[in-house]
């Protein structure tokens, strides 16, 4: 009954830093502790990201859909992921708490669209854990000299995609999740050491690879064309989904100011350099046909008669992926207990142990969830599903980092909202037709017309809105152009996905929807009205005091008087 009337009360209400900074804070009973640095941060960030898509995707990748030109892609699909650093790099610095983009949208984008962003971004973690997770399993099979689905379950009654059964992955998930839970600092600590570990791997990896590159490989340099770079760049671009994670950390960072833009814009800037690199070596290796799908790197260095190398390719992939699953467990935690904070989930989710510090039932929660789609579900599925979300996400991130900069409530004035209404329509109607374009046919006249749309939509903001609010201690440099170019490049990335990851994506939301009318608009809605009473009973309070102190001291000062 009081549904529709509570929707319009919370679908656009926003948050305040200050809500988010201290008071959802207290919903989680005890602090968490603030122990990292940028060097933490840094190696988080390298752990959380290196790992996963280079060693997960790119042999299925290369075979399939892009060839050599795969470093085009990473090249593509890294410019996209630096833009969103960029972004996040401001929220986090600004608000640093453990909500990460599900608090910098609820501030700047409403209840409504925070909670369907909150929704998919769990569903990254999970994905991307379950995919990781199962090339973990690929790669320790291939360190045992045994085929890289050796250790997968055949069950021919389940329906394709789903009937090859994972345990190893399962056990993997419960160890990292376990050490997630014990200590922040501690986790921290294994991560970089076994990062450093893993860099040095990598430069193996690339050293002695291209002591066996072959110039012939890569005369066929582009074998699926322009859009088989492309596609593929939306489909890597879960190699550098991790770097959410680090941001989601921000509340347990000793000095965010320096620390976040330090970590966060260091560890992308390595992170591609190294990926482009070992595409090069892998594709110079080895004919792209003929490149693994499960194990690319493995295989490829015995291929190359270099069969003692592939075990230390296979422990460094290894090293590398329990990074990435370590950091996972501890960033979607964080995301899920300041969810949790604001009542949109169940607030019991929300409390940190006084112990370890560490939000153990988040924890809990999404290992449980992470191991149940690990245990089923094929790596290609899983790949397609995770990138349609992230991109979603990060466009949202930088619409949000443009309202924060050019709207103020109750100090922007109505014609410059309805100026940057327009113009924001136009960057995202603008970038939405270049995907569609895209995908329908090979021409390029379209994009004539869609680009000058998109850049008329930049620069009205530049030229026609005010600033509304500057960056206190860290700032995205040439608003709005980088936002607005990061929106540009997701939306255009999400064109490649193929139709399946959307519908599952749209299940997924719809899911969300419907959650969100039934539980979570009601309890949002029923904390913020106990939040508003409470500052009207503190308000009265002090107005009350205030008149008392007031009267007592005309009171003195006329018994001053008549004395």
């Amino acid at each position: 009954m009081n549904t529709p009337s509570r929707l319009v009360n919370r679908v656009m209400a926003r948050s305040m830093d200050e809500v988010e900074l201290v008071e959802a804070k207290k919903q989680s009973q005890h602090e968490m502790k603030r122990t990292l640095s940028w060097w933490d941060l840094m190696w988080f960030g390298m752990g959380s990201v290196i790992g996963s898509g280079i060693f997960v995707l790119t042999g299925l990748e290369v075979k399939n859909h892009v060839g050599p030109a795969v470093v085009l892609s990473y090249v593509i699909s890294g410019i996209s992921a630096m833009l969103s650093v960029l972004c996040y790099t401001e929220f986090a610095v600004e608000i640093p708490v453990a909500g990460g983009s599900f608090a910098y949208l609820r501030v700047e984008l409403g209840d409504f669209i925070s909670f369907i962003a909150a929704g998919n971004i769990l569903l990254e973690y999970v994905i991307g854990g379950a995919a990781v997770a199962r090339s973990w399993t690929s790669y320790f099979a291939t360190l045992c000299n045994q085929d890289s689905d050796k250790f997968l379950i055949q069950v021919k009654t389940l329906p394709h995609n789903y009937n090859q059964l994972d345990p190893l992955a399962v056990l993997v998930l419960i160890a990292v999740s376990i050490f997630a839970i014990l200590s922040t600092k501690a986790s921290s600590r294994l991560n970089y050491i076994a990062s450093f570990v893993h860099v040095i791997v990598i430069l193996f990896i690339i050293v002695a690879g291209l002591t066996k590159a072959d110039a012939k490989n890569y005369s066929d340099f582009a074998p699926f064309g322009a859009r088989g770079i492309f596609q593929s760049a939306a489909v890597l671009f879960f190699a550098y989904v991790g770097f959410d994670a680090v941001s989601t950390m921000a509340e347990e960072t000793k000095n965010p100011g320096r620390d976040i833009p330090i970590g966060l814009i260091g560890s992308m800037v390595m992170t591609t350099l190294i990926y482009c690199m070992m595409a090069v070596t892998l594709c110079l290796m080895q004919n792209y046909s003929k490149v693994d799908e499960n194990a690319a790197f493995s295989v490829a260095f015995e291929a190359a008669g270099l069969r003692w190398g592939k075990y230390i390719v296979a422990l460094g992939a290894l090293k590398g992926m329990t990074s990435v699953l370590l950091v996972g467990a501890v960033g979607q935690a964080r995301y899920l207990t300041h969810i949790a904070r604001s009542h949109l989930l169940p607030s019991w989710l929300a409390r940190v142990n006084p112990r370890t510090g560490t939000p153990i039932n988040a924890t809990t929660i999404m290992l449980f969830a992470t191991a149940i789609i690990a245990f089923f579900t094929s790596l290609d599925v899983l790949a397609n599903l995770l990138s349609i979300s992230t991109l979603f996400l990060f466009s949202l991130v930088a619409i949000a980092l443009l309202v924060r900069r050019h709207y103020a409530h109750g100090a922007t004035k109505k014609s410059d909202v309805a100026k940057f209404c327009v113009c924001i329509s136009l960057i995202v109607g603008s970038s939405v037709a270049s995907a569609v374009y895209w995908t329908r046919t090979e021409g390029w006249f379209g994009y004539a017309v869609t680009v000058p749309l998109w850049l008329v939509g930049t620069m009205g903001i530049w030229i026609l809105v005010p600033i509304a609010k500057k960056a206190k201690i860290w700032g995205v440099p040439w608003v709005p152009l980088l936002p607005s170019a990061s929106v540009g490049i997701n939306i255009f990335l999400l064109g490649s996905l193929d139709m399946a990851s959307f519908k599952r994506f749209g299940y997924w939301t719809l899911i969300l929807v419907v959650y969100y009318l039934l539980v979570g608009l009601h309890a949002s809605y029923d904390i913020a009205k106990l939040r508003d009473h409470n500052n009207n009973k503190e308000k009265e309070n002090q107005l009350n005091l205030d008149e008392e102190n007031q009267n007592n001291g005309v009171l003195a000062l006329s018994q001053s008087s008549g004395n």
